[in-house]
């Protein structure tokens, strides 16, 4: 940390207090699931990984999820067809793309690849956010 950074709180409570907050990584890349996975436990998230549409689903069912990070591009199939199954009342979404131009949804949270590591961590940072405020 250099002169000036401000300190970032350790752990980040789930917006129903106690447990840390839970991201689902959804992204066929292993190595970029890895990535994020190492680096948002180092923060005290607690993080699930699906590598597919359908595993993704499955995790949507199985766990309390409070952010996803969602690639729009998983092999051959199309990230944003989760959308409708994650539901305007649900998690808050960050969408993974590295292919500009691509057709995203009007007001979506983006994050471009390659991405920084605080970018990643920022970007969580308001998801879990958002989330909180819409509980409340």
């Amino acid at each position: 940390m250099g002169p000036g950074d401000t300190p970032r709180p350790s752990i980040h409570s789930s917006p129903m207090g106690g447990e840390p907050a839970t991201v689902l990584v959804v992204d066929d890349d292993p190595s970029l699931r890895l990535l994020c996975r190492v680096n948002l436990e180092l923060e005290g998230y607690k993080v699930v990984e699906a590598e597919s549409v359908q595993s993704a689903r499955a995790a949507l069912d199985a766990e309390s999820i409070d952010a996803i990070l969602l690639d729009v591009h998983l092999g051959n199939d199309d990230g944003l067809v989760l959308l409708p199954a994650i539901g305007q009342d649900g998690p808050a979404v960050a969408l993974l793309t590295g292919s500009p131009g691509v057709h995203l949804p009007e007001g979506a949270t983006v994050i471009g690849k390659p991405f920084s590591i605080d970018e990643l961590s920022d970007t969580v940072r308001e998801l879990v956010g958002r989330e909180r405020s819409s509980l409340g």
